[in-house]
């Protein structure tokens, strides 16, 4: 099979770069495709080289169904139909010189580089990794955070993503976000800043990651790809669409223990980061700001609802990274009493907590004054720092405190 005048494509790694400009990022029939009969023959069926019978289009709605939820999908016609237009446009040979020349790979999965967590996105796991920066393996999940938030952050939220990037990029955490401006910015500042790990931060672009975007952002990319690396979905050329942007989000979940959101609109493309992350099991963050602050009101809406654990410092990130908070992240003033950094809440329910015998979620409530709902996200947080315990349905505070 040859595509274009690039010569033939015949191993994996071709294939899996042409597919990745042939096929949309999450176009769940081209993954259903890929995962029945693999990327090579995947392409054939694509470019019209190899037939498609009725026994490959079973198999594919059973993988839509059990894998997307997908209960009808229009046929195999419909679809190289909607792919056909992009064809005269395939040359994986020449977009993986053009990565060579940038200093890049194409990572595919199998390769060392390969981030295994992306599985857990299950047919939603991209088909490849454009690469641009230092050829070194991420670290491990629990040690990789993903910070996001709004574009037009306010001076609050700018110095707590810088702060936050910052000092877990000292304790060896990768800092993972999206290379936009605001929130996503200051997080890779901050963790270029104090970067330790081989890969201090990761900017997973909606383009190519030859074209440095937004241009503003141009100085930042080049040392995030310099000292860190950029990664996308998508083939070199590619434009940064507003869809997009939405779609590279799951990435950015996927690749990160935790997802903080510091700030958020009502309705904001970060809060879509967090929807993935819960979606897939990871832990989801808010940081709490003014109630007149409107780049708060997503992250004060999740932390309402639920969807969020509150963080205020970065001890509080690495607990929810690590399982049981074995990568609680140190203090730094030396000793440290049980309620050093609670919340005046935490503090009332720490209060309120009996020693000797246990109390229930109701009592406890009125014991400190506060809501059911308060006591049990302050249940949460203090069991997390080890100072609450439950036994039976009831809480007590823990002995090892006592």
């Amino acid at each position: 099979m040859r595509v274009m005048d690039a010569g033939p494509v015949s191993d994996e790694r071709s294939a899996r770069a042409a597919l990745s400009r042939l096929f949309e990022p999450q176009d769940s029939v081209a993954l259903a495709l890929v995962r029945v009969t693999g990327a090579n023959d995947a392409l054939r069926i694509a470019v019209g080289d190899l037939r498609a019978g009725p026994d490959l289009e079973r198999q594919i709605t059973d993988v839509l169904a059990q894998e997307a939820g997908m209960a009808g999908w229009g046929g195999l016609t419909a679809a190289l139909k909607r792919w056909a237009p992009r064809i005269v446009d395939l040359a994986p040979h020449r977009d993986l010189a053009t990565i060579s020349r940038l200093g890049g790979r194409l990572v595919i999965p199998g390769d060392e580089l390969w981030p295994s967590r992306l599985a857990d996105l299950g047919l939603q796991e991209p088909l490849c990794l454009w690469w641009r920066g230092h050829e070194a393996e991420l670290p491990s999940l629990q040690r990789t955070v993903a910070i996001v938030g709004s574009r037009d952050s306010t001076s609050y939220g700018s110095s707590v993503a810088g702060d936050f990037g910052h000092g877990l990029a000292q304790r060896g955490f990768a800092v993972v976000s999206g290379g936009a401006y605001g929130i996503d910015a200051h997080a890779h500042r901050g963790a270029l800043a104090g970067g330790t790990a081989s890969i201090p931060t990761v900017a997973v672009m909606a383009g190519g990651v030859d074209r440095y975007y937004p241009s503003g952002n141009e100085d930042l990319l080049r040392a995030v790809a310099n000292q860190g690396a950029l990664i996308a979905e998508v083939p070199p050329g590619s434009a940064p669409t507003r869809y997009r942007f939405l779609q590279r989000n799951r990435i950015i979940a996927a690749l990160s223990a935790v997802t903080v959101v510091v700030e958020a609109r009502w309705r904001s493309g970060a809060l879509n980061t967090a929807h993935h992350a819960e979606s897939i099991g990871r832990s989801v963050a808010a940081v709490p700001g003014s109630i007149h602050s409107a780049n708060s009101a997503g992250c004060h809406r999740m932390l309402r609802d639920g969807g969020a654990v509150c963080v205020t410092d970065v001890a509080e990130i690495g607990e929810l990274a690590g399982p049981s908070g074995e990568l609680a992240v140190p203090g730094t003033n030396g000793g440290t009493a049980d309620h050093d950094g609670l919340t005046l809440e935490d503090l009332i329910l720490l209060d309120a907590l009996p020693v000797r015998s246990s109390s229930s979620v109701d009592k406890l409530a009125v014991v400190a004054g506060l809501s059911p709902e308060a006591v049990r996200a302050g249940l949460g947080r203090l069991n997390l720092l080890g100072l609450a315990v439950q036994e039976g349905g009831l809480w007590n505070r823990s002995r090892i405190n006592q």
